[in-house]
């Protein structure tokens, strides 16, 4: 069927993930993905607490039904404005206009966390603590270090993240409580600015297939 220039054009605004300036190593990996509305519904449904449910039995039902579903399927979130303080600004080259973006991955919701594999520890707080994932990238010439750490303070970095849930973790907190999240592998990360659209970076894990390069410090 041929579309009309119309109906083309409708299609392209409805299906953002048609986009050709997405990098098609992680347009790839997100197109294989569940994507999500929200984290925290699926960190409760994930996790599940039926100890004060009106039947446990069956909330546990559902928590494993919903669990063994989401284990080992990869599923796609876009992060909002309010969680992007996980990112830090790295050095930056003016001269050169390297830069490095500094990402936490945890990723907060509904007194929850999703972090990539079991954290270290918790601190003080209770928050798990996980080693810091790197990208790197070069921006245009007419950047300043000014610009580059405003995308910080305005929050004005896109972060789309692709991830994979493999399990539980618990870990003792503050006065003992347990504290528990999810465990996930992170799949791909990629960072855009959030105005222009402008492509800062992807992350991918070492470990990734030759077919999608990439490592720990990545560049776009």
């Amino acid at each position: 069927m041929r579309l009309t220039a119309p109906a083309a054009l409708l299609l392209l605004l409805l299906c953002p993930i048609a986009r050709a300036d997405v990098d098609p190593r992680f347009a790839d990996l997100r197109d294989h993905a569940e994507p999500m509305a929200g984290l925290g519904l699926f960190l409760e449904n994930f996790v599940g607490e039926c100890a004060g449910a009106p039947s446990a039995a069956d909330c546990r039902k559902k928590v494993e039904g919903f669990r063994q579903k989401a284990l080992g399927s990869p599923h796609y979130m876009i992060l909002h404005e309010s969680e992007l303080s996980i990112l830090a600004p790295g050095k930056f080259v003016p001269a050169t206009g390297e830069y490095e973006i500094h990402l936490t991955p945890v990723f907060a919701g509904a007194g929850l966390a999703l972090t990539e594999g079991t954290p270290l520890k918790l601190d003080k707080s209770g928050n798990p603590v996980v080693p810091l994932l790197t990208v790197k990238g070069t921006l245009p010439d007419n950047w300043t270090t000014p610009m580059f750490h405003n995308l910080f303070s305005r929050r004005g970095i896109r972060v789309q993240v692709v991830f994979t849930p493999t399990g539980i973790w618990r870990l003792a907190g503050p006065g003992g409580k347990a504290v528990q999240g999810v465990k996930a592998h992170l799949d791909g990360v990629l960072f855009t600015e959030a105005r222009t659209g402008q492509a800062l970076g992807l992350w991918l894990p070492a470990s990734a297939p030759p077919s999608r390069p990439g490592a720990r410090r990545a560049s776009p």
